[in-house]
């Protein structure tokens, strides 16, 4: 583990492997949003031949902030990777990024251009690109609204109602009834707590975000926008394939669902050998 003192934060990272890395190949980033390193642990078990780095988002995990700021904006996460990039001076690298860390690391390419040659970007979750992108802002604030009633069994409950919905945000969705916590074997019980990082508006900077697109376009970076074969119709899988298409591609296909690199670190547990398979193939060009 390494921490890195900045204005903002002190933001903690950890290096798998030997800096500079061997057989000259670039360091392997693997970020997410709101998960932590921790989250990796598997998925780098399975590049044993490559340095891999991971880090705690500001605010989140060890990284300590000190903006006095809660919320968590791509902007500002791409800006804490960047410096992390230029601590490890290994040049630019290589990057795995999940979820939330994918909307982080497309402000970052956009940003930066120059830090990252190769891009996956794993299902992020970008709202303003879906074409009921107002009926999905909707389905946002209706399981925070359930966070901040009733605590957070209530917000989860609602929170998976939401992603695992197939297909578009209709009314058929907003007349369901709310979703039990216990069908989803989450707790009843209200902790008093409003600070989750996923189900209180803390994140909405992230969901919110909008791809530059001609910076993207503009950047020497090969970018691939990654889908999971069990999020099709789902909100990930669609903020995925319309992301790809905005940018003038198609989403690539890997093997489970949105955790799928997962091996039961959190939330539950994926494909993580055949994600990692994917991974390699993708990162070497073959897709």
């Amino acid at each position: 583990m390494h921490t890195l003192k900045t204005a903002g934060a002190d933001i903690a990272y950890d290096v798998h492997g030997t800096l500079p890395t061997a057989g000259g190949r670039p360091p392997l980033l693997m970020i997410g949003q709101p998960m932590a390193a921790s989250g990796f642990g598997t998925l780098a078990s399975h590049f044993p031949d490559r340095t891999v780095v991971t880090y705690d988002p500001r605010g989140l995990g060890r990284s300590v902030r000190k903006d006095g700021r809660v919320e968590h904006a791509p902007t500002v996460q791409a800006d804490d990777v960047h410096a992390v990039i230029e601590a490890l001076g290994a040049g630019p690298v290589e990057m795995f990024a999940s979820s939330g860390g994918a909307v982080t690391a497309l402000a970052l390419v956009a940003a930066y251009p120059d830090d990252v040659i190769r891009l996956v970007a794993h299902e992020p979750p970008l709202i303003p690109v879906l074409p009921d992108a107002e009926a999905a802002a909707r389905a946002r604030a209706g399981f925070h609204d359930a966070y901040e009633a009733k605590g957070w069994g209530a917000g989860m409950a609602a929170f998976i109602a939401m992603t695992s919905w197939r297909g578009e945000f209709t009314d058929e969705y907003f007349a369901k009834p709310p979703a039990d916590p216990v069908a989803f074997g989450m707790p009843t019980e209200d902790d008093g707590s409003r600070e989750d990082p996923l189900l209180s508006d803390r994140s909405w900077p992230v969901s919110s975000y909008r791809p530059d697109v001609d910076a993207l376009a503009a950047a020497p970076t090969r970018i691939v926008i990654a889908v999971g074969e069990e999020s099709e119709g789902s909100f990930t899988g669609r903020t995925s394939v319309a992301t790809a298409a905005l940018l003038g591609r198609q989403a690539t296909v890997f093997p489970s669902h949105h955790g799928g690199f997962l091996g039961g670190e959190s939330g539950y547990a994926g494909q993580p050998e055949a994600f990692a398979r994917k991974l390699r193939d993708v990162l070497n060009g073959q897709h």
